[in-house]
C-alpha cells in the first residue's frame, strides 16, 4: 500500500485551525508556507531542519516573546516530531521591501531601535563577565573552520585572533538578543513587527547591533541615527569599538558560510566586512 506524502506544516496546521489552503509567496524560502483559513486569517508554517534551531524559537516564543507582544506573532502550534511550528501572520508588508532612501525606511530603523530596547531593557544584566568568554570561544571555532578551508591568511587570522582577546577579556551587558536583526525580518503595519524568533538567545547586548552596522548603515548613517534615537541611546565609545569585534565574527561565519553553501554574494560580504577590520 502507497503512503501519500502529507506536508508536516499542513498537517499541523489543519490540526490547530482546521481547513487551511496554500497563499502562494515566492519570495518565502522553501521551509516556509503562508497559510489562509476559511476566515481569512493568515499564519505561517514553518519546518526546521535544524533541531537546535527548532527548539530555539518554539522556547522564544514561549519565553521571551512577553517582552515583545503586540510586536511578534502568536505561536498557534508545533510539532516536536518533524520540527514544525505555526504562527499567526502579522499584517503589513516587509520592511526591505520599502523604498530606500524613503521616509518609511527612516521610520521602520526607529520603530526597530524602539522595539528592541522593550527586549533588551527586559533582560539585562549589566556587565556579565560571562557572556565574553562564550563568544571569543565561538570565534575560534569559526577561526579554526576558515583556516582550514584556506579562505584567510596568516595575517588576517592574526587579526581575527587579536579580536577573539578583546572578547575573552571584556565585561559587557547581557541580554536577550533576536541576533538576525535587519530589515528582511521586520514588518511594517498598524505596528512595527518582527519575525524569525530561531536566533534568539542570551547574548551580548551590543551584538545585537552588529548585522545592521555591517550591513545596512556603512552606506546610510542617517539609518543609524534614526535606529538609535528609537532605542534611546547610542553605543559608548567602549561598545562601537566592541562592535567592531562582533564584526570579526560576521567577518569570518559570512566566509565560512558563503564558502560551504557557495553564496559568492555571502562571501563577498565577508571579505568586505574583513577588510574593513584590517
Amino acid at each position: 500500500m502507497i503512503t501519500a506524502f502529507v506536508d508536516p506544516r499542513l498537517e499541523l496546521a489543519r490540526d490547530r485551525v482546521g481547513s487551511v489552503r496554500v497563499v502562494p509567496d515566492p519570495s518565502l524560502p522553501p521551509r516556509l508556507l503562508q497559510l489562509a483559513d476559511g476566515q481569512g486569517r493568515r499564519y505561517f508554517a514553518k519546518q526546521h531542519d535544524n533541531r537546535s534551531r527548532y527548539v530555539q524559537e518554539v522556547q522564544a516564543y514561549r519565553t521571551w516573546s512577553r517582552h515583545l507582544q503586540g510586536h511578534v506573532p502568536e505561536l498557534v502550534g508545533c510539532h516536536d516530531s518533524t520540527c514544525t511550528l505555526l504562527v499567526t501572520a502579522l499584517s503589513g508588508t516587509r520592511a526591505d521591501a520599502v523604498t530606500p532612501g524613503s521616509p518609511e525606511e527612516e521610520l521602520a530603523h526607529h520603530e526597530a531601535g524602539r522595539v528592541l530596547r522593550l527586549l533588551h531593557q527586559a533582560t539585562l544584566i549589566p556587565r556579565s563577565d560571562a557572556v565574553g568568554p562564550d563568544l571569543a570561544r565561538r570565534l575560534a571555532r569559526w577561526i579554526g573552520r576558515a583556516d582550514q578551508a584556506g579562505l584567510i591568511s596568516a595575517d588576517e587570522r592574526e587579526l581575527l585572533t587579536a579580536h577573539q582577546d578583546v572578547l575573552a577579556s571584556t565585561v559587557m551587558d547581557s541580554a536577550v538578543c533576536h541576533l538576525d536583526y535587519q530589515p528582511r525580518n521586520w514588518n511594517i503595519g498598524e505596528s512595527f513587527g518582527l519575525y524569525d524568533l530561531e536566533h534568539m538567545r542570551r547574548d551580548a547586548r551590543v551584538r545585537d547591533f552588529a548585522r545592521l552596522e555591517f550591513r545596512r548603515w556603512q552606506v546610510a548613517s542617517h539609518l543609524r541615527n534614526a535606529f538609535y534615537s528609537g532605542y534611546g541611546r547610542g553605543p559608548t565609545d567602549m561598545e562601537q569599538r566592541l562592535l567592531e569585534s562582533f564584526g570579526a565574527i560576521e567577518a569570518v561565519t559570512a566566509l565560512v558560510r558563503g564558502y560551504e553553501q557557495e553564496d559568492l554574494s555571502l562571501s563577498a560580504h565577508g571579505r568586505t566586512v574583513l577588510a574593513r577590520l584590517s
